[in-house]
């Protein structure tokens, strides 16, 4: 078995045809997975969380996953995770103390359980856990509180320093999700590079599933969709950067419609203030808590994806574009080239009249479109399920062997 990052895993075709099983990577193992935020958080975190679990119990079901959550998870949208065979939850005697059961107690819990590795699956470990004698893994998503502290509380910043310093310190090995967040681990913390390895992540299985023109017409009636629209998904905030967006639009065409889908915060209100100022309203049409299982179908029926962040851990929406079909463009200066591919258009966030270029090019010339589509579909089978299960398991044992 060649470790993870040589090509028999790098490849995309061999690894489609590649018939792995537990064995091919060892023993089979008892993994312990931190599971608050894949019980209870439903954005970027629990999406992870959940995406993680779920993938491992799939590829490597030999395995015990012993999830520790400090409540039961969300029936409605983790409650799936309980019915895997492989997959049990672990909760704390006193829900009540369910915080610090999770930063201090939870390590008697693991000796009980006898399990061979804990992975922390959003940015933390235990304290105290080295003493155990238990090995750990941490994923690290993004340093972006301390790149851009004005984004952050001054409290919410101490406490992200002191668990995500402790954590990358005292793990055995450390995920970083791009390559991005692994420069950022080295400078911050000053880790040494030999204790990280980037693995990606996958977005939702649905985002890769094919839709009926009959449930593409349905949705577009049930949100009053326009014909024609640029889309934007993720939370309205000052760091997301709508307004690149909303500015770029008075340069395009008038029959170009721009949907914006996400939690708004008090920046949403910036924007739309805007929006009314240079008689854009009728243009921009902002939506909330939309369903999972209908986000396909909106991406689907979109001109083009546009994702204006001024800096991301990775840009898993980007993936769910590409899954979908559309060209993408995105920001340059952090890790979105990572997530869009080089088929991708990027643009300074600074820059409204580039954007707004790069939306025409694409508009005009159905053939460069037709070729972003095609590449950004097979650049996105790099993220496969199976790939960074087989990754995941090939560091857990290397972890495993190494204790």
């Amino acid at each position: 078995m060649k470790a993870a990052g040589s090509n028999e895993f790098e490849n995309t075709e061999s690894l489609k045809s590649a018939d792995f099983k537990l064995s091919d990577f060892g023993d089979s193992m008892t993994i312990g997975f931190d599971g608050k935020r894949a019980a209870q958080n439903f954005t970027g975190l629990g999406n992870y969380s959940r995406y993680i679990i779920e993938i491992m119990a799939k590829y490597f079901p030999g395995n015990k996953y012993m999830v520790y959550s400090p409540r039961e998870p969300d029936q409605r949208r983790a409650g799936y995770l309980k019915d895997l065979p492989s997959v049990s939850f672990r909760h704390p005697r006193n829900s009540s103390f369910g915080s610090l059961w999770r930063t201090f107690g939870i390590t008697r819990d693991f000796k009980d359980d006898d399990i061979d590795i804990y992975h922390g699956l959003s940015n933390e470990i235990p304290f105290g856990i080295k003493r155990s004698g238990i090995s750990t893994v941490v994923t690290i998503h993004d340093l972006i509180f301390l790149r851009y502290p004005h984004y952050y509380p001054w409290l919410d910043r101490q406490l992200y320093e002191l668990k995500f310093k402790y954590a990358c310190r005292h793990a055995d090995q450390i995920i970083a999700i791009s390559e991005q967040t692994k420069k950022d681990i080295i400078t911050f913390f000053k880790i040494p590079e030999t204790r990280i390895e980037v693995i990606y992540q996958n977005c939702h299985e649905i985002f890769r599933q094919d839709v009926s023109k009959e449930y593409l017409q349905k949705l577009k009636e049930k949100y009053y969709l326009p014909d024609r629209y640029l889309l934007s998904v993720g939370t309205i905030e000052l760091r997301k950067n709508l307004m690149l967006i909303v500015k770029a639009l008075k340069h395009v065409q008038s029959d170009v419609h721009l949907v914006v889908i996400g939690k708004e915060t008090a920046y949403a209100k910036i924007v739309k203030r805007y929006i009314e100022e240079n008689d854009l309203s009728n243009r921009v049409h902002f939506y909330k808590n939309v369903p999972l299982q209908d986000l396909p179908a909106i991406y689907r029926q979109a001109e083009i994806f546009v994702y204006p962040s001024r800096f991301e851990g990775f840009g898993i929406p980007i993936i769910e574009a590409l899954h979908c079909r559309i060209p993408v463009i995105a920001t340059s200066g952090s890790c979105l080239e990572e997530a869009g591919g080089p088929q991708s258009l990027y643009v300074n966030p600074d820059d409204d009249l580039a954007l707004s270029e790069a939306i025409k090019v694409i508009l005009r010339d159905s053939t460069n479109r037709e070729k972003m589509v095609t590449e950004g579909t097979e650049y996105a089978k790099l993220f496969a399920d199976k790939l960074i299960a087989a990754k995941l398991m090939d560091l857990y044992q290397r972890i495993k062997q190494n204790a």
